[in-house]
């Protein structure tokens, strides 16, 4: 099997990635959602006055996405959007707290992984006949 071979011409896509958040999938998967496909000065605005804890991690690892684009791509922040973000399952800590009667009920507090990948908005090209 041989391997494709890119172009250079190819958007190069940036991404970053925040391993043990200390929150649920669930909870943070509606948050990511409604930030997929804006332009990423907008989606910190929105996670900046967002009442949810979680936002603050988000808004970290985009700030970070950010940095790498400019450092290592030379993008123009200006022109780029979030293209994917998703999160994964990490572990799960599991503890035990004491009830009545001599019984245990369990807590479980559930860790996460974040992806973000953000891409840059080409110009669009105007063709005037």
């Amino acid at each position: 099997m041989s391997k494709k071979t890119k172009n250079k011409s190819e958007n190069k896509t940036i991404r970053s990635v925040n391993k043990n958040i200390r929150s649920s999938n669930r909870k943070l998967k509606p948050i990511l959602k409604s930030i997929v496909g804006k332009k990423v000065d907008i989606a910190i605005r929105d996670l900046t006055f967002s009442d949810k804890r979680i936002s603050k991690d988000i808004k970290k690892t985009i700030s970070s996405a950010v940095a790498n684009a400019e450092n290592n791509y030379q993008y123009d922040i200006d022109n780029l959007f979030v293209k994917e973000a998703y999160c994964g399952k990490q572990v799960i800590m599991k503890r035990f707290r004491a009830r009545a009667k001599g019984r245990a009920a369990p807590i479980i507090k559930p860790y996460s992984n974040l992806t973000i990948i953000l891409a840059e908005k080409e110009k669009e090209k105007v063709e005037r006949k």
